[in-house]
C-alpha cells in the first residue's frame, strides 16, 4: 500500500462520516412529515400527487397492507418495464434503430431493475434505446430505491412506536423518498457530473475515422442523469457496458471520488435517521460504527492483495501490483476502494473488472454481498438488513445471560426471532441453492470464461450478486442465456422480497409491543460492546453459511496461485 492510497481511503471515509448527520437529520424530518427547506417548493407538488392518485396522506397501514402496497407497486412497475423492453423498436427516441429485447433478457432486466439489482446481461449501448434507458431503466432506479427507503422507514417505525398496529403509509413514504430526497440530490449530482465531463444529450451515435483509417462508432446519450441516480440509489446499472470505467461515465478523479460518496451517502445518513426516529442518536451511531468497521476491514484486504499482485508474475520480474482490469487513470487504490464500496452498498457499479481481481481481492466483494449487503448496504435495504442482525445480536446476548432479549425498549420474542431467521435463511438457501443447481447445467458450464475454482467463483458470484441485489459480476461468465437470464431473474426477486416481507412482519409485531423500562439487566445497545457483538454476529453468520463454498472457490485459488497454478 502507498501513503497516497491510504490517504485517499481515509479522506473518503471522513467525508462519508461527516455527511451522515446532516443527511440523516434531513431525512428524519422528511419522513416525519416535518417542514424542511424544500417544502416551500415541493409541498404543493406532494399534495397534488396525493390528490391525483387518491392517496389519503393521514391514513396509516397495518404491516400487511403496507407490504401489499409495496408488492403491488413493484409488480406493476416490473410489467411496465418488461413491456417497454419488448416493444422498444416501435417507440421514439431510438436513433440507432435498435430492435426489441428478447423475452428472457427482458424478464431478467425487468426483474433486475425492479429489485434495485441492475444486473446487466446485455451491452447497453447496443441493446437499449434512449427512451428505454430513460423511461424504463432510469425511472426504475428512482422507484426501486424509493421502495427500499420506504421499507426501511417502516421497519424503523416498528422499533420507534409502541402499542400501535400501523407502520405508516407506503404511498406517502414512497412519494417523499422520491420527491424530497432522490430527485433533488440526483439533479445536483447530475450537474456536478456534467461539470466533470459526463455527457448528457440525445444525439445519434458519432462515427469518427481513427488515425489508422478505420471507422469507430462512439455512443452518445443522456448519461449524467442516469449516472446520478444509479449511484445515489445504489442501483449500479451503467449507461455503457464498461460502467464507471467508461470515460463518458467517469471522466476525472474528482468524478470518481464523487461517485463513491454518492453510493454511501443515503445508506450512511439513514443510520442517523434511525437514531433520530427512535429518539436516541447513539443507536444510529452504533450501527454506523459497525458498518464502518466492516467496510475498512474489506478495504484492508483488497488493497494489499491487489497491490501485491500475482506472485507468478512477480517471479518473472513483473512488478507494480495487479493492474489487469484496473482503471489505469485512477490506480490500484481507487479501484480497490471502488470495489469494496460498490459491493458494501448493494450498488454494482464498477470502475474495474472484478473478474481480474486476485483471488483474495475477489473474495472480499463476494463476502460483502453474502453478509447480507448490510455494510452500509443498499438504499434502505442496508439499514433494515443491519437491524435484522441487531435483533440477532441482542437475542444471542440474552441467551448468554439467561434473560429475555430487549432492543430499544422492546422484548424480542419468538415471533420476531422466527421472522429474522427466515430472512437470513432466504439469503443462504437462494445463493447456495441456485449456485449448486446452476454449476451442474451444461449451458452454465459452456458460459464460463475460466475453469477450476475460478469458474466456480464466477457462478457463485453471479447468484450471490443476484440474490443480494448487487448487480456486479465476475464478467468471465457469459450470462445472457435462457437458463441464466431466467433463474437469475427469480433469484433477484426472491432475494429482495422474501427477505423484506419477514422483516416488515417483525416490525409490525414490534410496533404493537409496550415499552419495557430500562433495568440493571438491560443490555446497552449503543456502546462499543454492542458494536463488537454486532460485527461478530454479521461475520460469524456469513462465515458459517458460505465458508464451505468459498473454500472451493477463491480460497483454494489463492493457495494454488502461490504454487504457480493459474486458471484459464
Amino acid at each position: 500500500m502507498t501513503a497516497n492510497g491510504v490517504f485517499q481511503i481515509l479522506l473518503f471515509t471522513a467525508v462519508v462520516l461527516a455527511l451522515a448527520k446532516p443527511m440523516g437529520a434531513f431525512m428524519a424530518k422528511v419522513f416525519a412529515g416535518e417542514r424542511t427547506w424544500l417544502h416551500r417548493v415541493l409541498r404543493p407538488v406532494e399534495t397534488a400527487i396525493y390528490k391525483l392518485c387518491g392517496i389519503d396522506e393521514a391514513a396509516e397501514q397495518h404491516w400487511t397492507r403496507y407490504a401489499g402496497s409495496l408488492l403491488m407497486f413493484s409488480a406493476v412497475s416490473l410489467l411496465f418495464t418488461y413491456l417497454i423492453l419488448r416493444l422498444q423498436q416501435w417507440f421514439p427516441l431510438n436513433p440507432q434503430g435498435l430492435g426489441n429485447v428478447a423475452a428472457d433478457l427482458g424478464w431478467n432486466t425487468a426483474a433486475s431493475f425492479t429489485t434495485n439489482t441492475n444486473w446487466q446481461a446485455y451491452t447497453p449501448e447496443t441493446t437499449m434505446s434512449y427512451l428505454t434507458q430513460m423511461t424504463a431503466l432510469a425511472t426504475h432506479n428512482f422507484f426501486s430505491a424509493a421502495v427500499g427507503m420506504a421499507a426501511a422507514i417502516a421497519v424503523v417505525r416498528g422499533f420507534a412506536r409502541h402499542s400501535t398496529k400501523t407502520l405508516g403509509n407506503f404511498w406517502v413514504d414512497f412519494t417523499r423518498s422520491t420527491l424530497y430526497v432522490l430527485l433533488p440530490l440526483s439533479i445536483l449530482a447530475a450537474l456536478l457530473l456534467c461539470s466533470q465531463g459526463v455527457i448528457q444529450n440525445l444525439d445519434p451515435y458519432t462515427k469518427v475515422t481513427t488515425l489508422e483509417g478505420t471507422v469507430q462508432t462512439i455512443p452518445q446519450g443522456p448519461v449524467a442523469s442516469q449516472e446520478a441516480i444509479k449511484l445515489l440509489g445504489t442501483n449500479g446499472g451503467g449507461f455503457f457496458n464498461a460502467n464507471s470505467a467508461h470515460p463518458y461515465e467517469n471522466p476525472t478523479p474528482l468524478a470518481n471520488f464523487l461517485q463513491m460518496v454518492l453510493i454511501f451517502l443515503i445508506p450512511a445518513g439513514l443510520t442517523y435517521t434511525f437514531g433520530k426516529t427512535v429518539r436516541d442518536t447513539r443507536q444510529g451511531w452504533a450501527i454506523l460504527a459497525a458498518m464502518t468497521i466492516l467496510f475498512l476491514a474489506g478495504v484492508c484486504v483488497v488493497y494489499p492483495a491487489e497491490q501485491a499482485g500475482n506472485p507468478v508474475l512477480t517471479r518473472l520480474g513483473v512488478a507494480g501490483g495487479n493492474m489487469e482490469g484496473k482503471e489505469v487513470r485512477f490506480g490500484i487504490a481507487n479501484s480497490a476502494l471502488f470495489t469494496v464500496v460498490t459491493t458494501d452498498a448493494s450498488c454494482g457499479a464498477v470502475n474495474n473488472a472484478h473478474d481480474s481481481l486476485t483471488p483474495l481481492g475477489g473474495l472480499v466483494p463476494m463476502v460483502n454481498i453474502e453478509l447480507g449487503e448490510v455494510v452500509f448496504g443498499g438504499v434502505g435495504s442496508g439499514l433494515y438488513g443491519m437491524l435484522l442482525f441487531a435483533i440477532l445480536a441482542v437475542f444471542i446476548a440474552g441467551l448468554m445471560v439467561g434473560r429475555t432479549p430487549e432492543y430499544l425498549g422492546k422484548k424480542i420474542e419468538q415471533k420476531e426471532v422466527k421472522m429474522v431467521m427466515l430472512a437470513v435463511l432466504v439469503l443462504a438457501v437462494c445463493i447456495l441453492g441456485f449456485s449448486a443447481v446452476g454449476i451442474g447445467q451444461a449451458t452454465v458450464a459452456g458460459s464460463l470464461g475460466n475453469h477450476g475454482p475460478h469458474g466456480l467463483s464466477e457462478v457463485l458470484y453471479a447468484y450471490t450478486s443476484g440474490v443480494g441485489n448487487n448487480g456486479s459480476a465476475f464478467a468471465g461468465l457469459s450470462a445472457n442465456t435462457m437458463y441464466l437470464n431466467t433463474t437469475l431473474g427469480f433469484a433477484m426477486l426472491f432475494g429482495r422480497f422474501l427477505m423484506l416481507i419477514p422483516l416488515l412482519a417483525a416490525a409490525g409485531s414490534l410496533a404493537q409491543k409496550k415499552l419495557v423500562p430500562v433495568s440493571a439487566g438491560t443490555f446497552p445497545t449503543h456502546g462499543p460492546m454492542f458494536v463488537v457483538l454486532l460485527v461478530g454476529v454479521v461475520v460469524i453468520v456469513g462465515a458459517l453459511t458460505f465458508f464451505p463454498a468459498l473454500s472451493l472457490g477463491p480460497i483454494v485459488e489463492h493457495f494454488l496461485m502461490h504454487q504457480g497454478r493459474l486458471w484459464s
